[in-house]
């Protein structure tokens, strides 16, 4: 026989059989040669479960094999694994195995680590004692807990730091953990180290796994945006966009997009399982939402029940449990929020990954809506620009024509009266000619604003009439290819072709010094084709803004169409394509 006497192998006694009232060293002894049946099986135990423990990554199944073992190795009741916390101080989590739930339940909460865990904390070297109540640090059980009296405990350590403890009690048959169970769990505990690190090491690769995946994703789903901001500017469609791929990238039930209007939040875009009223709002004062936009940093809510300021019912999310809202920031400014809501459809938080993807997300989603949004913006001042600017056109044709020629009748008129009969009746003859001209006139002007041909008869007829008179008063070579079929088109279809025509024809009169004039036009029930060319001098060099393209091309903006200018130093094409729409029935809506 020899004695070993390990270090490690250190043991707190009460009483008998353990020698010594606290001695803190014990001899174990072992054959020199034989090993005893049982204690083999414990080593070819030990050495199946090395084997399971290496080949599993999942730290929660491998803490339950570790107590499962240690149990059926050691004969022990109950078995525990502390987890300490990050100062090694207490215990952040305590996994039990043995105890029945309802038990578990009737004590309540976990232990801290005081007691007798907490010297196992203090002192990380196997302890065994006879009588844990006993023991001076003993702090007792709370009501509801099993009767505990044998123990035997022993540090995991990773990497020589303290990672957590084993804590077994209550052997078979009252008897006390001996030499070999503080052996078993010894070599338990540095299986139970290995296999631990492995399996967090796992988790954090898991982890940044996951996290290079999001922000994979997140700058799919930005170019994407940008890509598709290329294309078109219409901020509906970019908002919609925005929610549809945030809420996959967060694995989100319900995403809203809130943009900010005056003192509220208002509901712009939604995607997933929500029913938000049409652009509902928020105020900004007193909402977790507002919160977000006014301080520019998340809110993660993980019960949204009480976490919300203002009640889901506002977004049609009576069910939420738990949101995430970032704010959409471009250059320093808060442009308004991403709310999302109910992570995955399970009742668990978004966690920080989450947020992180979302929050650089709405980076390129708040520069996505500026854009859009100063898009609009100037399309608008386009348009008022474009509507300014046809306003002037009238007031200088009224003024030019038919004010002057008024004031002509009235000079006229006015000197009849101190004129002699013969000389009056010739000046009122001659002024009769000049209202027949200014009627005449006004009329043209009236057939401008609203061609009474464009209500009546249809728009094919109403091109007919604006480019023969235009053509016989300028005295310009008109040629017509005129096939737009018998059915009337939509009245925004009509108003907008005739109008690009009208503008065309009034800037080859003003600015093409053309001698030549060419007007086709046909419709196949999906698309209207207009072209007008002209053998002028062209725009090249010419001032774009003056020719009336702005207002030509914000007409057909308006009807879902395009124009476009063609010339060069000879001759102008302008080309109008409009979408038509047809009913059943095959006539155009």
């Amino acid at each position: 026989m020899r004695t070993v006497t390990p270090s490690a192998y250190v043991t707190h006694a009460c009483r008998p059989p353990l020698t010594g009232a606290y001695d803190r060293r014990i001899a174990l002894t072992e054959p020199e040669s034989e090993i005893p049946p049982a204690r083999e099986e414990r080593l070819r135990r030990l050495l199946d479960l090395g084997h399971a423990l290496t080949s599993e990554l999942r730290l929660d199944a491998v803490l339950e094999q570790i107590l499962e073992t240690a149990r059926a190795l050691t004969g022990a009741r109950f078995a525990a694994v502390g987890i300490l916390d990050e100062r090694r101080r207490e215990l952040s989590a305590f996994i039990t195995s043995g105890v029945e739930p309802r038990v578990a339940e009737a004590i309540g909460h976990l232990p801290r680590g005081h007691g007798i865990l907490g010297l196992l904390i203090d002192q990380p070297e196997p302890i065994r004692l006879h009588d844990v109540s006993e023991h001076p640090r003993s702090y007792g059980f709370p009501p509801g807990h099993p009767p505990m009296h044998s123990f035997l405990g022993a540090p995991i350590r990773i990497r020589g730091e303290a990672w957590g403890n084993i804590y077994l009690t209550e052997k078979e048959g009252g008897a006390d953990f001996d030499d070999e169970d503080v052996r078993a769990i010894v070599a338990l505990a540095d299986w139970a180290a290995v296999a631990i690190r492995n399996a967090r090491i796992f988790e954090d690769s898991e982890a940044r796994r996951l996290e290079l995946e999001r922000a994979v994703r997140a700058m799919e789903v930005s170019a994407e945006i940008a890509l598709a901001l290329g294309d078109q500017n219409d901020l509906g469609h970019i908002l919609e966009l925005i929610a549809e791929r945030a809420l996959v990238l967060v694995g989100a039930d319900s995403l809203l997009i809130l943009l900010h209007d005056r003192d509220n939040l208002r509901v712009m875009a939604q995607a997933g399982d929500v029913h938000a009223m049409s652009e509902s709002t928020v105020p900004v004062d007193g909402s977790t939402s507002g919160q977000a936009f006014t301080t520019q940093s998340p809110q993660r809510v993980d019960d949204a029940s009480e976490g919300l300021a203002s009640t889901a019912d506002v977004f049609g999310l009576p069910d939420a449990h738990s949101a995430l809202i970032v704010p959409l920031v471009f250059r320093g400014r808060a442009l308004g929020v991403l709310s999302a809501f109910n992570h995955g459809g399970a009742r668990k938080s978004f966690d920080e990954g989450d947020e992180r993807a979302l929050r650089a997300f709405a980076a390129s989603a708040a520069t996505a809506v500026s854009s859009a949004r100063t898009v609009e913006e100037q399309r608008l001042r386009d348009s008022v620009a474009a509507a300014e600017a046809e306003r002037k056109r009238w007031a200088r044709d009224l003024h030019d024509d038919t004010l002057q020629g008024l004031g002509a009748i009235k000079l006229a008129l006015a000197s009849s009266l101190r004129a002699g009969p013969e000389i009056a009746r010739a000046i009122v003859e001659g002024t009769i000619d000049l209202v027949v001209e200014e009627i005449a006139g006004l009329r043209e002007v009236i057939a401008d604003l609203r061609p009474a041909a464009l209500d009546e008869l249809g728009l094919e007829p109403a091109l007919r009439t604006l480019a023969g008179r235009v053509a016989e008063r300028e005295q310009l070579t008109l040629e017509l290819s005129l096939d737009l079929g018998p059915v009337r088109l939509p009245p925004d279809v009509e108003v907008a072709a005739y109008r690009v025509t009208q503008e065309a024809l009034t800037n080859i009169v003003r600015h093409a010094e053309a001698t030549r004039v060419e007007l086709s036009a046909s419709c196949d029930g999906e698309t209207l084709r207009l072209r007008v060319t002209d053998d002028g001098r062209g725009i090249q060099g010419a001032p774009t803004g003056g020719l009336g393209l702005v207002g030509m091309r914000e007409r057909a903006a308006l009807a879902g169409g395009e124009v476009q200018v063609e010339g060069g130093a000879t001759g102008t094409t302008v080309s109008l394509t409009l979408p038509v729409l047809s009913d059943t029935n095959g006539s155009t809506a």
